[in-house]
Formats: structure tokens, sequence, C-alpha cells
């Protein structure tokens, strides 16, 4: 059997937020398991290929060596991923050549780097834009200029912002392209005296899926696509105002129980207090993503429950952060597996190493994926597919690129 190229490298990854706060692309850390081993990068481009669909989000492919990008500058053709290319490497004159005759087989290009240390326009010539970097000092001075004399270059992704109102600035007075990452702390901070509340939209298109009379696996894919909504709905079909006599451990356990009109009304009582603060959209689809991620990483073989299990598990371990009270306190007050449990809050138990490598793939940081593979006897080349086919199955307009 021939090793798939997904056994030699170490993948992570992080969301990239348009200015409409959508999804607007995934930025793709690849690096190599082993330092000293080549890593077949035409077969890499090309299981990349065969994985992206149609609406699969645009890809940034960030590699975290000098010869993987070499590799990349060199096996890459035009209409594939963006290729990020550090500054600080582009010193070496191998390096510089490889890029301006990648440029010149029309390959899309970003420079990444500091707003103060932008590169010589016959360099910039070569990119068709950049993934700056803030100092703290040249956000402020930002803040201060306003939309007008910024130094904020407009069109440009960023990185690194911790401030909600930096990132405003960047997005909407500066037309920012995307932002890598999501100032989330600050973002919640700022709401802090406001009572979380389930999205608007996702509400709204539960309503008009049971109007139209969908499956129930659509609504219960609905109603999975916020987490405070999910949360609150098995909240409300386990309490004494409902009078079930089991408890219901599932969203589909609880749709089929409450009936349709009976959910219709209770959504009707949610949508006037619904959120529709744009902000918190990248906070839940986050925390969306990692449940999808934690749930590709178990394999759950033909069985739908544990598998939406598996799911719940990593769409309610961010809980704490948008109700303010600990984790363990949030999932006792449902009838939820003690899987669940134990792993989002005790980190044991069956689905701990899937949420821990969920969280872990968030990042850049290739060693703590590879010493969780270790530590729970896991295949690089596995934990790397269902990350892919994870990352693939997120829908993207297009037009927001």
């Amino acid at each position: 059997m021939v090793q798939s190229v997904l056994g030699s490298l170490t993948l992570g990854y992080r969301a990239l937020w348009g200015r409409s706060r959508a999804l607007a692309g995934v930025q793709l850390y690849v690096a190599q398991a082993d330092a000293s081993a080549a890593v077949d990068t035409p077969h890499l481009l090309r299981t990349l290929r065969e994985m992206w669909g149609e609406h699969s989000p645009p890809l940034l492919l960030s590699p975290q060596s000098r010869q993987l990008l070499l590799d990349l500058l060199q096996y890459a053709q035009p209409g594939g991923p963006d290729i990020e290319v550090r500054g600080q490497w582009l010193a070496g004159s191998e390096i510089f050549s490889m890029v301006r005759a990648a440029h010149a087989r029309g390959l899309r290009l970003v420079w990444r780097g500091d707003l103060t240390d932008l590169p010589e326009q016959d360099v910039a010539r070569c990119f068709s834009h950049s993934l700056l970097s803030l100092q703290p000092e040249v956000a402020l001075a930002a803040l201060r200029a306003g939309a007008q004399r910024s130094p904020v270059l407009p069109g440009q992704m960023y990185e690194g912002i911790a401030s909600r109102t930096v990132m405003a600035h960047c997005l909407d007075q500066r037309n920012a392209l995307s932002l890598a990452g999501w100032p989330t702390e600050d973002v919640l901070y700022s709401l802090r005296h406001e009572t979380p509340q389930p999205g608007h939209a996702t509400i709204y298109k539960l309503m008009k899926a049971i109007d139209a009379e969908q499956s129930l696996e659509i609504f219960e894919d609905i109603l999975a696509e916020d987490p405070l909504l999910a949360y609150r709905f098995m909240t409300y079909t386990n309490s004494a105002a409902l009078g079930l006599r089991t408890g219901i451990d599932s969203l589909r356990r609880g749709l089929v129980m409450m009936g349709y009109g009976s959910i219709q009304r209770w959504l009707g009582d949610q949508l006037p207090h619904a959120s529709t603060e744009p902000d918190l959209q990248p906070v839940y689809q986050s925390m969306v993503l990692r449940a999808r991620v934690t749930e590709r990483l178990l394999d759950a073989g033909v069985e739908n429950e544990l598998r939406r299990e598996i799911y719940l598990c990593g769409l309610f371990s961010q809980l704490d952060l948008l109700l303010r009270e600990p984790l363990s306190n949030i999932l006792l007050r449902l009838p939820l597996s003690e899987r669940i449990h134990d792993a989002a809050v005790l980190h044991t138990g069956p689905y701990a190493p899937s949420l821990q490598l969920a969280c872990a793939l968030e990042s850049d940081d290739a060693s703590a994926v590879r010493q969780l593979c270790e530590e729970h006897e896991l295949r690089a080349e596995d934990v790397n597919r269902a990350l892919l086919r994870a990352l693939a199955d997120l829908h993207v307009a297009r037009l927001q690129r």
C-alpha cells in the first residue's frame, strides 16, 4: 500500500473572516512531520484539488519551512490555492527568484509580514495582496487618524487583531479583504452586559424550513448551526414545563418528541430576543467548525446517533465563553452522555482525543498536534484527511473573495 502524502505532514488551520463577518476562506498551515524527509508536494496539491469542491472555501497555503515553500513555488499551478510567502524569507536569492518565476506563471502569492516593513516595489509586484500584522502603536495611530488618514492599507488581509475596535476599523473603514482569526475575547467582553442570545438568522432559517416541511435531518442540521440555540432547545425540551417523562439527550430526539407545531411556537418566542450582532457570527461559526472537525476526527462508522453525540461534544465545548459560567455547571443541566462531560470538562474518555486534537488544529503549533497524535496513537494521515474533509465541506459564497 502506497502511503499518502498526508502521512508526512502536520496540518493546522485558521479561518479567514470577510467584511460581512462570514467565512471568506481558510489559511492552511502545512508543516513537515519529519524535517529531514522530503514531501511529495505534487501529490499534496493533487490531493487538495481532488478534495475541494465548487463551494469549498478559498485556501491560503502557509508552508512552515523554506523547503516546503520552495516546493510549492515550483510545483503549484495557476488556479490553485494562494501561497503565503513570509517577508523575512525573501532575503534568500533562491526564494526570490522562485517567487518571480511563480508569479510569471500566474500563481497567486500572498506576502506576509508587518505593516511597517513592507517590501520594495519590485518585490511587491509579485504578490496579489498581503497578510499584514499591526504593531500596537500602529493600530492606535490608525484609530486616532480615522478612515481617511489611517496607515492601515485597504484591500489587504490582517492578522493578530485582538481588539474589536481595530477589527472594525480594518474591515469596515479600510475595506480589508479579510481578517485571519477573530478577536473573540474582546467581542464577548464588549457585550458582557447583554444576555447572550441565539442568532436571528438561524432561528428564522429553521422556521422557514419547518414551514416548507423539509426533512428532520435538515431541521437538525440547522439547529446545530448555532451553539446557543442548540443549548436553549435542549434546556427547554428537558424543562419541567414540557413535562416529558424521559430525558432528551440529543437534538433529534427533542425534535421528534416536541412536534413541529410546538417547535414553531418555541422558535417564535425566541425570535424577538434573538441576536442580530454581526460580530458574533464568527464566534458562533468557529464553535460550529470545531464541532465539525471533532466529529470527523472520531470515526463513528455507520452509527449516526454516535456521530451526532460527538458533534454535540465539540459544539458545547465552548459554551462557558458565551454563558460566562463554568462549563461543568452548564453541561450538568442537561441529561447528556457522560462521554461529553468527560471530554469537555475532565479531558478524559473516548471523545477526549478528538476534542483535544480539534482544538490543537486551530493553530500553527505543529508540535502540539504531533504530540497528541503520539499520545493517543493516531495516524497523521487520518487526522489530516479528517481535517481537510471538514474544511472542504464548508460552503463559501465566492463573491466574498
